[in-house]
């Protein structure tokens, strides 16, 4: 498989990636929400979680943990969905009550969060892939015929092999 080749499995791959770190950023936010309970636990876990997929993935990926940030923000949205000011429910024997905030911050925050993580990820894998192409066609043209089944070769006249070229490459 070429280096330069923009094929869907490369794609899946990143966005795989990108999830990955999504679930790291969430775990995070979850944990500096609730620092006071079970927040350390979480924190420890992404932690663990960033170490195990800095050493193991692309590192253009590490922008998801930014749009992870958004899942604990519509959280907070869904359950202020009430607010804002005093909100009570029946329950048996009674009513309880309890003060919720605007949600309409925390979707906005979330959103914005969540798309900026998706296009800074977009953005950067588009980036690394020019970059590849342009390096391996300096590469390929510096150098003369690739690998067997190139399409990046020297074209001056003679160089060609059978099956290296696409059709009309070859001079």
């Amino acid at each position: 498989m070429s280096g330069t080749r923009d094929d869907g499995s490369y794609r899946a791959a990143g966005w795989g990636w990108f999830l990955a770190w999504v679930l790291v950023g969430a775990c995070a936010g979850i944990g500096l929400a609730a620092i006071l309970t079970v927040g350390v636990v979480f924190v420890v876990l992404a932690a663990v979680a960033a170490v195990f997929l800095l050493r193991t993935g692309p590192a253009r990926a590490v922008v998801g943990g930014v749009s992870g940030v958004a899942l604990p923000l519509f959280y907070l949205a869904y359950l202020n969905r009430g607010g804002p000011g005093e909100v009570c429910h029946a329950v048996p024997g009674g009513q309880s009550c309890t003060d919720e905030y605007m949600p309409v911050p925390f979707l906005v925050a979330g959103a914005l969060v969540l798309v900026a993580g998706c296009v800074i990820h977009v953005m950067t894998g588009r980036r690394g892939r020019a970059g590849r192409v342009q390096e391996a066609g300096r590469a390929g043209h510096a150098r003369g015929p690739g690998p067997e089944g190139s399409h990046l070769r020297d074209r001056t006249p003679g160089n060609a092999r059978p099956g290296q070229c696409r059709p009309n490459d070859c001079t």
